[in-house]
């Protein structure tokens, strides 16, 4: 366990001394890629999304695409597309697309139309593109980490509820603290006209090895029944009071509690334990279920998020 744990610490230590004041974030994108996922991570301009899926290809072995979602991208401009070459032997040659890497950066994917939207969340869930009657696989290490800007909606395209349950998290980047701003200030003055320093990257192995690990993390009846009674509480709210109810449409489906418990045991494990506890439930619950849960107009009316009202099911749902 040692081996795999002090790899992935590492990897994270690195990520962090080029990204200030966004630890948390950083920790939930390792969650995702150790869960073998794909996260949203929705903020305002220049907070870093960009930079920090950067950073994290830089400092492991691995490919990274950038795909710029615009309202005319075509599906093939992310899958790939067959080419015609008359001098060769099978005349029609398959040309990857951006989405063939191990990391693929959708910057801005509500900005893109459905058709595109739903050729990348194909391509997700099932590690795979089928063009002209043949199916190409993804590499084994493949993760979507696709941003929102939450603030402009002209000419953009909302993702439906459906395609955002794909996604085994969504993660909300707000602003640093003043003393980690003067500190953003200070790294780019030092940056400016330096080379970055060349370090020996971390290699895919350490992440296969620590999903051999986690997949053998522990979880106990009870920590089992506390995930299970907070995903029906957001289908049931009735039960729990009358105000959950009032603002809860509808509930997170069967992928939330498995992303639940999957994204658990990785907090465990990165705490070092091979057994989850309710803290390590609480601690990711937000962005598993934030994007999973679709409230009323009686929550928009009393000025609530979603974070709020998955506020409210901590408070109701007990720990047994």
């Amino acid at each position: 366990m040692a081996a795999a744990l002090d790899g992935i610490k590492e990897l994270k230590s690195r990520v962090q001394s080029s990204i200030i004041g966004q630890e948390d974030v950083i920790t939930k994108i390792l969650i995702g890629l150790l869960t073998d996922g794909n996260v949203l991570l929705e903020g305002l301009p220049g907070l870093a999304k960009t930079r920090a899926v950067k950073s994290l290809a830089g400092q492991l072995a691995c490919k990274l695409s950038r795909i710029q979602f615009t309202p005319d991208l075509l599906p093939s401009d992310i899958t790939g597309t067959e080419i015609y070459q008359p001098q060769s032997e099978e005349k029609f040659l398959f040309q990857a697309g951006p989405i063939f890497s191990n990391l693929v950066l959708a910057d801005e994917i509500n900005r893109a139309p459905a058709k595109v939207q739903a050729a990348l969340l194909e391509a997700m869930e099932e590690r795979q593109v089928s063009v002209a009657g043949k199916t190409h696989k993804m590499e084994p290490l493949f993760m979507v980490l696709a941003t929102e800007n939450p603030i402009e909606q002209e000419g953009t395209y909302p993702l439906p509820e459906a395609q955002l349950d794909r996604f085994v998290m969504k993660i909300l980047i707000g602003y640093p603290s003043d003393a980690d701003e003067a500190r953003i200030v200070r790294l780019v003055r030092e940056e400016t006209g330096k080379p970055p320093a060349a370090a020996e990257p971390i290699q895919q192995q350490v992440v296969f090895d620590a999903r051999k690990e986690i997949d053998v993390v522990k979880v106990s009846e009870p920590a089992e029944k506390y995930m299970v009674d907070l995903i029906s509480a957001t289908r049931y709210p009735e039960k729990l009071n009358a105000d959950l109810k009032k603002w809860i449409s509808y509930g997170a489906s069967p992928r939330g509690t498995i992303a639940l418990d999957k994204c658990s045991r990785v907090v465990a494990w990165l705490d070092g334990r091979d057994y989850v506890n309710p803290d390590d439930i609480r601690f990711i619950v937000h962005d598993v279920l934030r994007h999973r849960i679709i409230l009323s107009y009686g929550a928009n009316a009393d000025g609530l998020n979603t974070d709020a009202v998955i506020d409210e099911l901590l408070k109701n749902v007990a720990v047994t």
